[in-house]
């Protein structure tokens, strides 16, 4: 627990600001960090049939996952364990950082939610990558999220909604040059 709350580390699509902040109002960002031993994977099922972002432990050294470290209160942890549902669940996490080590809070998929064959919608990925250049995190991370397979939404309007929050967070100074984010 932290001063203000709980640290969470996001490692998907509430690394963007914006994001996040639509979904619980104002959120301080502690510190970028990393989450040694686990693997992002893009296999949770999600209520709409997509890949979603799981941390997935390996247990091998040569794999980490780059995220964002928020501080949140009660109110927004309640609000934010209701919007990941039942198919994640808590996992209190050492989030390794350039100066020190955080303990926070994450949320990994449970077993039942996993299916290796599941694909992010186009718009998810892209707010997972736009959170990502937004935060400065490593290149070749950012490469490998932009490198992920994903299918299009069918439903036109919910794409549309995310793309334009990716999009605008890119317009307020998140980029890598001559990387293509699509």
């Amino acid at each position: 627990m932290g001063r203000a709350g709980w640290l969470y580390f996001a490692y998907g699509s509430n690394m963007p600001s914006r994001r996040i902040e639509a979904r619980l109002g104002r959120c301080q960002v502690v510190s970028v960090g990393i989450l040694p031993r686990f693997e992002l994977r893009f296999h949770k099922q999600g209520r709409d049939g997509s890949g979603k972002c799981d941390a997935y432990w390996t247990g091998h050294r040569e794999h980490r996952i780059h995220g964002v470290v928020y501080s949140i209160d009660d109110d927004q942890r309640r609000t934010l364990d209701r919007i990941e549902g039942s198919g994640y669940e808590h996992r209190a996490v050492a989030v390794h950082a350039t100066t020190e080590t955080f303990e926070a809070y994450t949320y990994v998929a449970r077993t039942a939610a996993i299916a290796s064959a599941a694909l992010p919608f186009t718009w998810y990925k892209a707010l997972v990558t736009e959170g990502a250049v937004e935060h400065g995190l490593p290149r070749d991370y950012v490469a490998r999220l932009v490198s992920t397979p994903a299918r299009v939404d069918p439903d036109w309007a919910r794409s549309e909604r995310h793309l334009e929050m990716a999009r605008a967070t890119r317009r307020h100074g998140a980029a890598i040059e001559g990387l293509e984010l699509g």
